[in-house]
């Protein structure tokens, strides 16, 4: 059986949960979040893997930048990933990329981004889905309304990652709410 190297990283804003499959970062999600038993399986199963902990190298490379990213030195993450799910999955994950830092966008701009205005549930399951928690920015996914949605670190986490970003509390379009 081949491995995913897993490990427990502790940052400010809650513990993550770290997988790497052939040095290329496939988990970066929140340790206690609601889906963490499903979001596992799916990546043991899709990479034909089970975890293991232990070291990785990607790790140390991860850890930093995650660090740099908290200090507010970093808005751009360079590292190996590997998206594993649905090919509709990795499309939404692609386009949670291409919202830039201190930015925001609803799961309607998202799906309209995707050519599929409908899609609205799809693209809110799929982004509740992603397994790579801050680096594919779904922190930046809000209501239509401009409030915060749910978020697998909870929205406490949310509000902290979007206001290290600079996005500023206000009720204008891409404009959060945070209170």
């Amino acid at each position: 059986m081949k491995k995913i190297h897993t490990q427990t990283f502790k940052t400010p804003f809650g513990d993550l949960i770290l997988g790497a499959f052939e040095n290329q970062l496939c988990l970066c999600d929140w340790k206690y979040r609601k889906m963490r038993k499903s979001i596992d399986s799916r990546i043991q199963a899709g990479l034909n893997a089970e975890f293991i902990e232990e070291d990785s190298p990607v790790f140390s490379q991860t850890k930093l930048q995650l660090q740099e990213y908290f200090d507010g030195k970093r808005k751009i993450f360079d590292l190996p990933l590997l998206l594993v799910g649905t090919p509709f999955q990795k499309q939404v994950w692609q386009a949670l990329l291409e919202i830039p830092f201190g930015q925001t966008a609803s799961y309607l701009e998202l799906s309209q981004q995707l050519g599929n205005p409908d899609a609205i549930r799809a693209v809110a399951s799929a982004n509740g889905a992603n397994a790579i928690s801050i680096i594919i920015p779904c922190h930046r996914i809000i209501g239509s309304d401009g409030s915060l949605v749910g978020y697998a670190g909870g929205l406490e986490a949310k509000k902290k990652l979007l206001l290290l970003e600079g996005v500023k509390a206000s009720s204008a379009k891409n404009q959060i709410p945070l209170f």
